[in-house]
């Protein structure tokens, strides 16, 4: 038995840049870990089986680690079984991941369970079939994800050390939150034109000083004015950044120093349905030494 930690991330920017031929949304997007994880716990048994600490969630294949057990085990050829428990604290839904993460966590951790002699690119060729964040929580640290976010390139680990996250009681679909934009269908040039413009504002990105840009922002904001709230209520307590990750509702801020952060949390006392986090940027070395054991 042993016990791995599957860990949230936010994102530093967002832009949709159109829509596909196929119907999905071409994006360009910086990813980032953060400290704020779930766990999961995996042990031997002769069957597939996942037991949950929030009994709201499916433990059944509507839920991700199940299906990426089932998807494993059949690429692998095997007929192993696992028991696993998913200690849940990352708000499901919420932009930050939660569900994708714990799928890439399950496909780790049934490798070294099963003992499968499998690649990085064979996780990665599984991960992208779950979900389009899922290969992301391959690699962990900061990246770059285009296409529909399954496509990732690691970049320099970005420095957020005083990160507080807060998540409203408002309940985004990302189906709903990309149906509400009003964006034009892709040409291949065009698209090439805007992601080049999207990499070199990525690359000279600054978390505390640059402007950082969520394109679905608008949309949530206008369906679910709680969320904008919780944005415009980190700036006056001191953020000096704060942007919504992923298709929301969670927005997470960045502040200068431990004390301002402390004071903000403080004052959000009274805000008893919004739940926070403070967390901190997670490198890629971190990462790969909690998540795989690797130093």
């Amino acid at each position: 038995m042993f016990t791995l930690p599957s860990f949230a991330k936010i994102n530093l920017m967002l832009r949709v840049l159109g829509k596909r031929a196929d119907g999905f949304h071409e994006i360009f997007t910086v990813f980032q870990t953060v400290s704020l994880c779930d766990d999961i716990t995996f042990s031997e048994s002769g069957e597939i089986g996942l037991t949950c600490s929030n009994r709201g969630l499916p433990t059944d294949e509507k839920n991700l680690i199940v299906r990426a057990a089932l998807m494993l085990r059949e690429r692998s050829g095997l007929s192993s079984g696992a028991a696993m428990h998913l200690k849940k604290r990352i708000p499901s839904p919420g932009g930050l991941g939660g569900g994708s993460s714990n799928a890439a966590v399950a496909l780790i951790g049934l490798k070294r369970l099963w003992d499968l002699d499998l690649t990085h690119a064979d996780l990665i060729e599984i991960a992208a079939e779950l979900g389009s964040d899922v290969p992301f929580f391959l690699l962990g640290g900061t990246a770059f994800g285009t296409g529909t976010g399954t496509c990732v390139e690691p970049v320099a680990d970005a420095d957020g050390q005083f990160l507080l996250i807060v998540t409203p009681a408002a309940n985004v679909a990302t189906k709903e939150a990309y149906a509400r934009l009003n964006v034009q269908n892709l040409t291949t040039e065009e698209a090439k034109r805007i992601l080049f413009v999207c990499r070199s504002e990525a690359e000279s990105l600054d978390l505390r000083h640059s402007a950082l840009k969520n394109d679905i922002e608008p949309a949530v904001f206008a369906a679910h004015p709680e969320v904008e709230r919780v944005k415009k209520t980190l700036i006056e307590l001191g953020a000096v950044n704060a942007l919504m990750s992923g298709s929301g509702g969670s927005v997470f801020a960045v502040f200068e120093k431990e004390e301002t952060r402390q004071t903000a949390l403080k004052a959000l006392d009274d805000e008893v349905n919004w739940r926070k986090f403070a967390v901190a940027a997670v490198s890629r070395d971190e990462y790969r030494e909690k998540v795989y054991g690797e130093l």
